[in-house]
């Protein structure tokens, strides 16, 4: 049977939803840590307070029902405008709401014994994560004046003070429906703050690992066929060959050259890519005018090999995709088909429209993958290996297509028996209704 490699339906469930919540907050090279800190927070308060309104008008809170609305509405305000046109949030206008709504949710609903207390330090910890550092200690100042003096008019003139639920089940049941709102606050903080520290950590990593790689490939991978290269040129200059002699050397540095130049492209886009990070060009392609130049030097390059290459992709078939990127893809799964297929070998090229995406095959009758190398082929740990010529490549090849379809919201998948040859694919998006 076939190996099999693409991201299970559970997989891509859940990279359908980390995708919807991403459309919510923004994405991150388009919105700042706070920015989406803030999206995060409003959708979630502005559900509870959708919440808390009819629950306090079904309690008799009419004021706290009033209050929720005012909240809700704030943040829906303020969410909007600044996700959906790039109008930055207030932070002064979200600590002064902060304390106004706070401030008469406290005389109205049972003062120091209700349940605004507990809701202080969570929209502290709010106006933190949303605000530059440099404002942190006014508003912690800010806000211990307030709490402060609160409670003391409350000492003062406990009259002022409303009681609509009794102690016991009343007191109970407003501890119980407030406690949420910290709660939740303080999660989607937690969780920002975590996963922004792992991804740096992540990305730290990862270019610990690519400095590593690249100063591997620079000693060895490149120097070794650019010395080959010096060797040939020596040998050609400095002797007398002979007629017989000179094709096979003129041949054995041709494909030096080329393999060279091949390693050199894929590691600039490689190195290029690590360094400036996403930077995707998406629009609507006619994928066989966008490929036709791609397939038509490599099915060249599959000549030279004696290797016979097809392609069959309809006129009418477009898909959503940088072109860029796209052609890199296909000339690396080519050039790794080309490599691994043996002279007399066939390689296949096909597209077509499954579920409101494009599968773009490649499919050869080479060596095939074996099976202890299968599962970090798309990985940079992986080691490059030899064609059925001697090719050499760097192993950035398939690195680099799993990193740029994914960019263009893609996936990319393979199956491959060894000894029988493999088959790479990728799925594209396409318009809707196409």
């Amino acid at each position: 049977m076939p190996k099999f490699k693409l991201r299970s339906t559970s997989d891509q469930s859940l990279n359908e939803k980390n995708t919807f919540w991403s459309e919510l907050i923004g994405s991150p090279e388009v919105f700042s840590l706070e920015s989406r800190i803030f999206h995060s927070i409003s959708i979630c308060l502005i559900i509870l307070m959708g919440v808390y309104i009819p629950y306090n008008l079904y309690a008799g809170l009419y004021i706290g029902s009033l209050s929720a609305l005012i909240f809700g509405s704030f943040f829906f305000y303020q969410y909007y405008y600044s996700r959906f046109y790039g109008r930055p949030h207030s932070n002064t206008l979200f600590g002064l709401i902060g304390i106004l709504i706070l401030g008469i949710n406290y005389f109205t609903n049972s003062g120091i014994h209700g349940s605004t207390d507990l809701i202080w330090p969570a929209y502290l910890l709010l106006v933190f994560a949303i605000s530059p550092y440099n404002q942190h200690i006014r508003w912690l100042i800010v806000y211990l004046l307030c709490f402060l003096i609160l409670h003391v008019v409350e000492f003062y003139y406990p009259s002022l003070v409303k009681h609509p639920f009794s102690l016991g089940q009343g007191q109970f049941i407003d501890r119980i429906t407030a406690f949420p709102i910290p709660v939740v606050a303080i999660y989607i903080i937690i969780k920002f703050i975590r996963r922004s520290y792992d991804k740096e950590r992540k990305a730290t990593e990862e270019k610990t690992l690519a400095i590593q790689t690249l100063m591997s490939v620079i000693s060895h991978d490149i120097r070794t066929p650019l010395t080959n290269i010096q060797g040939y040129l020596e040998l050609l200059s400095e002797n007398d060959i002979n007629v017989t002699e000179r094709p096979a050397l003129e041949k054995a540095l041709l494909k030096s050259t080329n393999n060279t130049v091949e390693m050199l492209s894929n590691l600039l886009h490689w190195s290029k890519s690590q360094m400036e990070g996403p930077n995707v060009h998406l629009v609507e392609v006619n994928l066989l005018k966008a490929l036709t130049s791609t397939l038509e030097m490599e099915k060249m390059h599959a000549l030279e090999k004696d290797i016979s290459l097809h392609y069959g992709i309809a006129e009418e078939l477009k898909v959503i995709a940088d072109v860029d990127m796209l052609q890199l893809v296909i000339r690396n799964l080519i050039s790794n088909a080309i490599k691994f297929t043996p002279q007399g070998g066939s390689i296949a090229v096909k597209a077509q429209l499954m579920s409101g995406e494009c599968k773009i095959t490649v499919t050869d009758n080479g060596k095939g993958i074996p099976k202890d190398k299968q599962n970090e082929i798309f990985s940079i740990k992986s080691s490059s290996t030899f064609g059925t010529n001697n090719e050499k490549g760097v192993g950035l090849g398939l690195v680099l297509c799993k990193e740029f379809i994914e960019r263009q919201g893609g996936r990319i998948g393979f199956e491959s028996d060894f000894g029988t040859g493999s088959s790479f694919f990728i799925f594209l998006p396409v318009q809707p209704g196409t």
